[in-house]
């Protein structure tokens, strides 16, 4: 009996509401997609499953600062919020800025340019450095917490974000495998090649210039 409530208690929790909600929240491209196909555009499959592993990662200080609270601290501190709202500009410039000069970054055929614990990093630190996260998940989270549920909030915070990360994770494998499919189209002609990569600086750039210029 008390395995069947449990699994009732969790139906009720992962509602399809938040199931559809969830998938439309990661499906919309962000710096996160943006990274993950690159990656599996220029450099595989295996790099691109790298890269959805590390923006998967990034997102879980943000959801552990909503789940304890952490996320008022940044809402109410402004400092707080600039200071990782320019880190996280400063960063996406960077990116973009080494994309645009440097064609080796992400040259086909040089797997070892870059390792999978490298790519991870990177990924990690898009989503790490994105104070505005935070704030989401302080605004989306709780919104399906199943308030006369026997489940205490945390827990149920916690299954809400493990399950939102493995949406994310999955989505993210898939959007970088589809990029690596079509990448036998631009990989013999260097002219598209380049092209591809200065629009994926200038897509860093913007979305960089957008976080700096960006409210709460």
């Amino acid at each position: 009996m008390m395995i069947a409530f449990d699994l009732r208690e969790y139906l009720n929790m992962l509602s399809l509401e938040f199931l559809i909600t969830s998938l439309v929240v990661v499906l919309i491209p962000g710096t996160g997609v943006i990274y993950t196909v690159s990656t599996g555009l220029f450099a595989g499959r295996r790099a691109a499953v790298a890269a959805a592993v590390g923006c998967t990662a990034g997102i879980i200080p943000h959801l552990l600062a909503c789940v304890s609270g952490l996320s008022l601290i940044m809402h109410t501190s402004a400092l707080v919020f600039q200071v990782v709202k320019y880190a996280g500009a400063a960063y996406l410039l960077y990116m973009a800025w080494q994309m645009w000069r440097d064609l080796g970054i992400m040259e086909f055929g040089r797997s070892g340019v870059q390792t999978a614990r490298q790519r991870i990093t990177r990924g990690m630190l898009l989503n790490i450095l994105n104070p505005k996260l935070t704030l989401f998940f302080l605004a989306f989270l709780p919104q399906f917490i199943v308030k006369d549920s026997v489940m205490p909030g945390l827990a149920q915070m916690l299954i809400l974000s493990g399950v939102f990360m493995l949406m994310t994770f999955l989505v993210f494998v898939v959007y970088g495998l589809f990029a690596h499919q079509v990448r036998s189209y631009v990989i013999h002609s260097p002219v598209i090649l380049r092209r591809v990569q200065r629009s994926f600086a200038i897509v860093f750039a913007g979305l960089g210039v957008k976080l700096a210029l960006s409210d709460r």
